[in-house]
């Protein structure tokens, strides 16, 4: 264990983690358990191909097989952690096997709608991978945000009111990134220009958007809501072929043109940011901007830019809470996504991929809460709410892996500094 480097004394730690914890899940899901009802996991939602349509089983025996393949993920990591491979094979299919494990428990006697449990997730996701790669896009540059929640309730708000004026979804849409963006402005302008706190700064445009849409809300969306609050919202956009897989069709492609764009996003800012110039650049004046700048590049100005850009992501998403899903606007909808998209960042550890894996595990965790609260589970919903943040907070301690922000994150750029 000495001669091991530190990231091999990290894997090795989360190895052994999610092996106390299979031992854990083996003992509650399955020796202790005495539930011997079936349990029936449902797969078609519509109108797709029917691969399989329904998969009946015993609770007990559905448990098993799912923490057999909980122990298989454990084996597979420990052989990539011998190897000296990144453990991602092995963890999935750990916390595959585990959730899968928990829910032959947890729903004995019930109906599980899986498919529409991951469409669901996705749906839940798209404001949380929003507003991740945001976090990301400033973080990378230099710049922490801490505006995300503000960003997307004001692009919530304005593409709301857009759309109620104009009765025009696609307007709506149109004016959220803008939203976004003005609320960048500020943030880049203060934290760039003057070189405030940065935190402080996000945390008081949050409050400045909270109290301002709440403001607007009282005295202009209730008093004369046919006119400002009664929002069209776009309807689901079926992509042929694609949208009648089993399984992957309903979940990927028969969602409405905000996560199409979702996808496009993510797709733009993984290869932009590892592939182009542009993202080589960002990362530099992320991590050691006095080098960037001795090279020519304009620290300050590109950070700027970037900030702006993130601006753009944010709104996108914001838009999802209303021409998105509702329509109207309603007071602190976003209901703290903000942050949530910010734990995604750091449990993703700073990156595209690892945010959207975060943001997923977040939407999911927080769809099945709701579905099993409706098939009447007897487990605290909180218990479920509280999850993923337990797993971000394992995250961050380091036990699955370093957690490490870009170098100079936080840290306001002047020439000559070193």
């Amino acid at each position: 264990m000495n001669n091991l480097s530190e990231k091999q004394k990290r894997q090795m730690r989360g190895v052994i983690s999610m092996f106390i914890f299979w031992i854990f899940f083996a003992v509650v899901f399955y020796l202790k358990s005495n539930k011997t009802e079936d349990i029936t996991f449902g797969f078609v939602l519509g109108e797709e191909w029917k691969l399989i349509n329904e998969w009946k089983i015993a609770s007990k025996s559905g448990a098993l097989i799912f923490l057999l393949i909980a122990l298989l993920g454990v084996a597979i990591s420990y052989l990539l952690f011998r190897k000296k491979k990144n453990l991602s094979l092995g963890s999935f299919l750990f916390g595959f096997g585990s959730i899968l494990a928990f829910l032959c428990w947890a729903a004995a006697g019930k109906f599980i709608p899986f498919t529409g449990l991951l469409q669901g997730a996705i749906m839940l996701s798209v404001p949380l991978i929003f507003g991740s790669m945001s976090g990301l896009l400033c973080e990378k540059s230099g710049v922490i945000n801490i505006a995300i929640e503000g960003q997307l309730l004001f692009a919530a708000f304005v593409s709301a009111a857009v759309s109620s004026i104009t009765q025009n979804a696609v307007l709506g849409l149109l004016s959220a990134p803008i939203a976004g963006a003005l609320i960048s402005l500020i943030l880049a302008y203060f934290s760039i220009q003057f070189q405030v706190d940065q935190v402080i700064l996000g945390f008081v445009i949050n409050v400045l958007v909270l109290g301002l849409t709440n403001f607007f809300y009282t005295t202009l969306l209730i008093p004369y809501e046919d006119k400002w609050n009664m929002g069209v919202s776009f309807s689901p956009i079926k992509i042929p072929l694609l949208s009648n897989l089993p399984i992957i069709g309903p979940t990927l492609f028969n969602q409405t043109i905000i996560v199409y764009l979702m996808y496009a996003f993510v797709i733009f800012i993984q290869f932009a940011l590892f592939k182009s110039r542009w993202g080589l650049r960002t990362r530099a004046i992320g991590e050691l901007p006095v080098a960037a700048d001795s090279v020519g590049i304009d620290v300050n100005r590109l950070r700027f830019k970037n900030v702006m850009f993130a601006g753009l992501v944010a709104g996108t998403g914001g838009a999802y809470f209303t021409v998105g899903a509702v329509g109207p606007f309603s007071q602190n909808m976003t209901a703290g996504a903000g942050f949530i998209a910010l734990a995604c960042l750091i449990f993703g550890k700073w990156t595209p991929r690892g945010a959207i894996v975060a943001a997923l595990f977040f939407g999911f965790a927080n769809n099945l809460q709701g579905n099993l609260s409706i098939i009447g589970v007897s487990i605290p919903s909180e218990f479920m709410l509280m999850v993923p943040y337990i797993a971000t907070i394992i995250a961050v301690s380091g036990v699955v892996g370093r957690v490490r922000a870009p170098a100079a994150d936080g840290i306001p750029y002047t020439r000559g500094n070193k």
